[in-house]
This record gives C-alpha cells, structure tokens and sequence, in this order.
C-alpha cells in the first residue's frame, strides 16, 4: 500500500450512515496517513466521485454502498473494500466487515466493535466545547446533558415516557444541575415543546435542530450525560467521553440492543438511571480508533480477504 493511501467514504446522505463512515474513514487516515475523501450517494443513486482517483481503500455504509460497490469493484480491482454493519449475505463483496457486536455476525471476514463507527476524537471535543464557550458560559457546573432519541422498531415513546424523561429533567434542575438537552428527528413534537419549554429557564439550554449543532459541545461539557436507550450513536459516542453515562428507559423489547447495553454496563460506562446520582470513572470508549489500528496493521501485513 502507498505511503499516503487515498481513503474512500462511500454513503447516501444520511447523517448517521454517513458519519460512521466517513468516521472510520478519517481514523484510517490518521493511522496511515493517507488521505479521506467522501463519495456522496445521491437519492437518485447517482455517485458524486472526489477529485482523487485509485481508492486504495473504499469504506461504504448503509443499503445503497452495497450496489455502489458491485461496480466499484470492477471499476478499482486493486482496492481494499471495507463495509461498516452487516451487508446482509453481500458478505463476499468485501474485503472486511466491520459489525457491531450486538449484531453476532461470524464471519471470517468480519471485525465486531462496540456500538458503531463515530468521528469524535479528544481534540474535536476540545475544539467543540471552545467554539460554544460562550453559550455555556451561563451555565456553569455540574452539568448534565440529556440525549433525546424517538421510537424505533421496537420502542416507542409513549405519553408515560415523555412525562418520565421531562421530569428526569426537572429533577436535575432540582438538583443543582445546569441542562445541554439535545433532541433528535425522531423526537415527538410533543416531547421537543416540553423540553423547549424549560429553555424559558436560564439554567437550561435546549438544541432541536436549529443553527450550529452543539452536541459534541454537550458532551464535553457534561459532569453527567444521560441518554435515551434507542440509539446506538447516541451511547457509544457518549461513552468515549469518559463520562458518566446513564440510560433513559423506552417501552418496549430492544431486543439485540440488550447486548450494547450489557457491553456498555461491563465497561462500567452506562448504569441505569435508578434515582441517584453517582460520579465514577471508566477508560474511555474508542473502538473507531481500536478497529482502524487493526485494519492498517492487516493492510502491512498486505491482507486481502
């Protein structure tokens, strides 16, 4: 492989495909020192290619990046093609797999991570939290950013669960704590007014899309974060910080989630949220950095599949 090799992102539009793999795209890139470029998949499937040619690596995520590399294979043969999740029996179309482990793909051409690919690194979040340091200003420490997520396939956001997390958040205020209340698309509208309604407050800031996201700014300025249990990225990305990290109940099986929420408990990153609030430490989670040293250690060793 090239000293500086050219890294492919290969997905569609969507923030969160997209971010797990233009994540472990950048991650490659330090630890090779190459250079990442995105590949945009467009609604009408067409592919919007980077000026750089000859991918040596190509990372896809997400439905789409399956098609799209079908042809790309033929198009870059001397590529190393890497798929982020499961590709659901394309698994021979790739080089290496990267599943979370939640997902109990046995493959041999398959590396399990805790949770999914994120971009955050000590230095993002230090930059994060610099850029909004004036917005948190008013709101000095102890902290608590509580991380809104919505209903999925298997939980769902009833009225009892919306009046449930509302009042974790007057509890906190309660408590002495200044509030970072992010919410997400999948949010109820009702939930999102609630919550909107506690930004009346001094001692809260509420973030619901609009402007310049401050969530990675949340988490570094966080003493505790608390996190719906529906989102994988959401989790992981909260356990990276070293934080504390407490999980806010849905209705519902999560079913093959139940293991994330287990690894998570064993690393002592994630409790669940009983009614007390306890500090602790824990070594922060960065499996985007773990799974990106290894796959440049294979790439010396001149691995294929």
């Amino acid at each position: 492989m090239s000293a500086e090799p050219e890294i492919w992102a290969v997905a569609d539009g969507r923030r969160g495909v997209e971010n797990q793999a233009i994540g472990l795209a950048e991650a490659l890139a330090r630890e090779t020192g190459g250079q990442m470029h995105r590949a945009l998949i467009r609604d009408d499937g067409y592919v919007t290619l980077p000026d750089a040619e000859n991918p040596a690596i190509w990372i896809g995520c997400g439905r789409p990046a399956i098609d799209v590399a079908k042809k790309h294979r033929k198009n870059y043969p001397k590529a190393r093609f890497i798929y982020v999740q499961d590709p659901r029996g394309h698994y021979q179309l790739f080089d290496t797999i990267v599943a979370p482990a939640h997902d109990q793909l046995v493959r041999k051409n398959a590396l399990a991570m805790i949770g999914s690919p994120n971009r955050l690194t000590m230095e993002r979040l230090t930059r994060e939290r610099e850029k909004f340091a004036d917005r948190l200003a008013p709101l000095p420490a102890p902290r608590a950013a509580l991380l809104i997520g919505g209903p999925n396939k298997r939980l769902t956001m009833t009225a009892d669960v919306q009046a449930s997390l509302l009042d974790r958040a007057r509890w906190l205020m309660d408590n002495g704590y200044n509030l970072m209340i992010t919410t997400s698309r999948r949010t109820p509208a009702s939930l999102v007014r609630a919550l909107s309604a506690l930004a009346t407050d001094d001692r809260c800031w509420v973030f619901s899309g609009e402007g310049e996201n401050p969530f990675f700014a949340f988490l570094a300025a966080a003493d505790l974060i608390f996190a719906t249990e529906d989102s994988t990225n959401m989790l992981t990305e909260a356990a990276f910080t070293g934080t504390p990290v407490y999980s806010l109940p849905l209705e519902g099986n999560p079913g093959k989630f139940r293991l994330l929420h287990a690894a998570l408990e064993a690393r002592n990153a994630l409790r669940p949220c009983l009614g007390r609030m306890d500090r602790w430490t824990y070594e922060p989670l960065d499996e985007t950095r773990r799974i990106a040293k290894l796959l440049a250690h294979s790439f010396d060793r001149g691995d294929k599949r």
